[in-house]
């Protein structure tokens, strides 16, 4: 029989590999957290700055809208009263339907005007700098100059557009009173959204239409397709990406509407520009209930995140 035997030599050398392993694996772990601490040391600054400034009163407000506060008392438990209150405010009802009512009439507007600004101005035409920058300067433009000129522009009085009207057969009394006017102010207030939103996008649009390729437009000619097949069949497939982004970045702004109502109509007359998040601002700041104002906020995020998986459970499917 022969009988295995292990030499001292070979015993000694394994020995002294043991520890050596030991230490390789966690000098490897000591990298591996070192390099963790030095990436967390990069992000921990912006993190704390969310968290503080951002993540806590989102929080603070989620908590805030099942309470009674008016920022001077001490607050007290309020349980769903702020919520079976919703269902009693009229300016609520309003509000609600007034921003529903501006994101389904401004978005597709927007992107439609986005969308055929982006197609003119990617030809080769003369001025195509200018008028780029020119569509888009009213969205960098300051909003309380734009919206000063544009009450100015659509002055039922002495309003040019007005004027125009008036020049080509409109009869005084049916001259729209625009933002004085009940029934056209959200017109006044959707427009103007559409008008300084519209170069924004215009430009999202043109960076896509540049990454097409050209040869499928090439391909599209050779096979008979005039124009408009060509924007059907190979412009909008291949701007899919893009008009879907534009998308949910116009509903989610839509549905935050707050300034242009502020410094065109301040939600009126009576409560027909009224959309939600002027309604929390006269809730938290006019009235100070803080705790129903948080609990109109708390159903305006539940209503944007619910149309936003929609949109993107849509766009999967698709």
């Amino acid at each position: 029989m022969l009988v295995a035997t292990i030499s001292p030599a070979m015993s000694d050398r394994q020995a002294e590999t043991a520890p050596r392993r030991k230490v390789r694996v966690v000098s490897r772990r000591r990298r591996r957290i070192e390099n963790a601490l030095i990436a967390y040391s990069f992000i921990a600054p912006n993190f704390l700055g969310f968290a503080i400034f951002t993540l806590g009163p989102i929080l603070f407000a989620f908590a805030l809208a099942f309470m009674h506060w008016d920022g001077s008392n001490p607050i007290t438990f309020a349980g769903l009263d702020n919520f079976w209150r919703l269902f009693e405010d009229r300016a609520f009802v309003d509000a609600f339907w007034n921003t529903i009512v501006y994101t389904v009439v401004s978005v597709p507007l927007t992107l439609a005007s986005a969308l055929g600004l982006a197609i003119l101005l990617n030809q080769k035409i003369f001025g195509r700098d200018f008028f780029r920058t020119a569509m888009f300067f009213p969205y960098v433009a300051s909003l309380v100059a734009v919206a000063v000129v544009w009450n100015m522009v659509f002055n039922p009085e002495m309003g040019p557009v007005n004027m125009l009207l008036y020049t080509i057969g409109v009869p005084p009394e049916e001259l729209p009173g625009w933002a004085a006017d009940r029934h056209w102010a959200m017109v006044t207030v959707i427009l103007f959204g559409a008008w300084k939103s519209m170069g924004y996008y215009m430009v999202i649009y043109l960076a896509g239409l540049q990454g097409i390729n050209s040869e499928l437009y090439e391909a599209a000619g050779l096979d008979g397709a005039n124009a408009w097949q060509k924007f059907v069949h190979v412009t909008l497939p291949q701007l899919a990406p893009t008009t879907f982004f534009v998308t949910v970045m116009l509903t989610i702004q839509s549905f935050k509407v707050f300034d242009q109502v502020y410094m065109i109509t301040q939600g009126g007359p009576g409560t027909s520009t009224l959309v939600l998040v002027y309604h929390i601002y006269n809730e938290a700041f006019i009235s100070w209930d803080l705790g129903y104002s948080s609990m109109i906020a708390l159903v305006l995020f539940l209503l944007v995140l619910v149309v936003t998986v929609v949109q993107f459970r849509r766009q999967r499917e698709d």
